[in-house]
């Protein structure tokens, strides 16, 4: 399953960190965060929970930049 989320972030460098960020939680298959349209893009892995995997996807971002916020509910 892919999802589309609306993101706000300050810089670019820190979407590219947060992209790096959601690859590595653990029910996500791929994700690309793009800075100009300030939207984030999630493959989940099947049968994940989609919004519990969003939340420490939410979690690795906010770690990366504080100020950052994901639109997942």
């Amino acid at each position: 399953m892919k999802k589309t989320y609306k993101i706000e972030v300050d810089c670019a460098n820190c979407a590219a960190k947060m992209e790096d960020a959601a690859k590595k939680i653990e029910g996500v298959k791929d994700a690309t965060v793009n800075f100009m349209t300030l939207k984030m893009k999630v493959e989940f892995e099947e049968g994940t929970d989609v919004n519990n995997v969003m939340e420490n996807v939410f979690k690795a971002c906010r770690k990366i930049e504080p100020d950052c916020e994901i639109y997942f509910k």
